[in-house]
């Protein structure tokens, strides 16, 4: 599986190098957007389109797109607008039909914007669990890692666990890490049947031992600490190749993977972006109240992901 990028790094991509390598390639992918009517999102797609990264074809009410824009002074002219009742259906009907190959949701709640994305008959569903993964950066650290699932599924099982890990790795190497080191991230680094997340974070190093993942260092259960923290590491005297260097997270559930990540973006200095996986096309995914800044990340964050869906 070769990188979106031209050399051949081991270290995770932060935004910097996933804008610099979309300027360059300028890969014009059509996306569709779900929801357009919204100067954020249409200010982030002008940002793209005038940069050679997409082609975007808005779906949404054309009354409120095209007023949308003039308000926020951007010019849709070159874009391709879908007037639809349902944005959600109209966008994913685009990438359905080949017509688009990227998704991002704009103002669509996400129950419509996955009702629509997992129709068996018009959807995008695949075999795959579907995950949001976040690319988070701590600036003043200089530390940058994927975390999952941060919005979709609430409570995996081991078998969906799995896939999600899967998604993990696949996104780790599209954006530079060959072979990525990937914490399962529990309360404790102790396995205990009192923490069900413990062993199912045993299990799943064990099957990648076993050559069941490949090309990955999985470790855990491992506390976040321990996963970010190289000094926590000695200080508690754990030892592994993930510790202190995880380049991604994979969080037992969504309440632990979304509050962790809210933290960051909130306390920290940080920037962030993320995608949805799992399904028959990337999906540059973030919530409705983002900044034009996160829209643009997200969609920098996505491209590469293209080649590597799942």
């Amino acid at each position: 599986m070769s990188s979106f990028f031209t050399d051949d790094p081991m270290a995770l991509r932060g935004f910097d190098d996933l804008h610099a390598a979309a300027d360059s390639a300028k890969p014009r992918v059509p996306v569709a957007v779900a929801g357009a009517a919204d100067a954020t999102v249409l200010s982030a797609l002008s940002q793209a389109h005038a940069r050679g990264w997409v082609e975007p074809i808005l779906a949404g009410a054309a009354g409120e797109i095209r007023s949308t824009a003039a308000t926020a002074g951007v010019d849709i002219g070159p874009f391709k607008v879908v007037d639809a009742v349902d944005p959600a259906s109209a966008a994913v009907a685009e990438v359905h039909s080949g017509r688009a190959r990227l998704l991002m949701k704009g103002q669509v709640d996400t129950p419509a914007l996955m009702q629509a994305a997992l129709d068996k008959s018009s959807g995008l569903r695949t075999a795959s669990t579907v995950c949001q993964i976040v690319l988070m950066e701590i600036v003043d650290q200089n530390r940058r890692f994927l975390i999952a699932d941060t919005g979709i599924t609430i409570a995996p099982t081991l078998a969906q666990k799995a896939d999600i890990l899967e998604s993990l790795v696949a996104a780790a190497r599209a954006l530079g890490a060959n072979c990525p080191r990937v914490a399962l991230v529990a309360a404790t680094e102790k396995v205990t049947t009192a923490m069900p997340d413990t062993l199912d974070s045993a299990e799943l190093a064990r099957r990648n031992a076993a050559g069941e993942f490949g090309g990955a260092v999985v470790e855990g259960p491992l506390s976040f600490d321990l996963a970010y923290s190289a000094d926590a590491g000695a200080k508690k005297r754990m030892v592994g190749e993930v510790v202190g260097a995880a380049d991604a997270l994979l969080f037992p559930n969504l309440i632990a993977a979304n509050l962790a990540v809210k933290a960051m973006m909130y306390t920290a200095r940080s920037r962030f972006g993320g995608v949805l996986c799992g399904l028959a096309a990337p999906a540059a995914f973030m919530s409705r109240g983002d900044s034009a800044e996160t829209r643009l990340n997200s969609l920098a964050l996505a491209l590469p992901l293209v080649r590597f869906v799942r």
